[in-house]
């Protein structure tokens, strides 16, 4: 079963710690040595973003993210776990090595 952990992040949070960046080593590694790690990695911020809006002939393109609140996903997880259970322990532990909220979903294809 495959699934997306995203980090949830704002504008105005600071950079993860030396601690943080530390713990989120921790878990990248404990994630690749039980093979549960597919990808993973950080997203520059929201202000480097530009939507393309082609549908029905539109042709518009915009700068900035499409995330009008401030929130935004600042890196994720691509995992492939046995259980859903396993997913979400993963998923806790990245909340908390993050320092982030964390949203689990599950990655639907191959």
């Amino acid at each position: 079963m495959k699934f997306v952990i995203s980090v949830i992040d704002t504008q105005t949070r600071s950079p993860h710690t030396p601690e943080e960046i530390a713990a989120i080593d921790r878990i990248n590694e404990e994630m690749a040595a039980a093979g549960y790690r597919v990808f993973a990695g950080g997203l520059d911020s929201p202000n480097s973003a530009q939507i393309f809006d082609f549908r029905n002939s539109q042709g518009k393109e915009v700068g900035g993210s499409f995330h009008p609140d401030g929130e935004f996903f600042s890196g994720f997880w691509i995992i492939d776990v046995p259980s859903r259970a396993i997913a979400e322990e993963l998923a806790r532990k990245g909340s908390q090595a993050c320092n982030r909220r964390v949203e689990l979903r599950p990655l639907l294809g191959n």
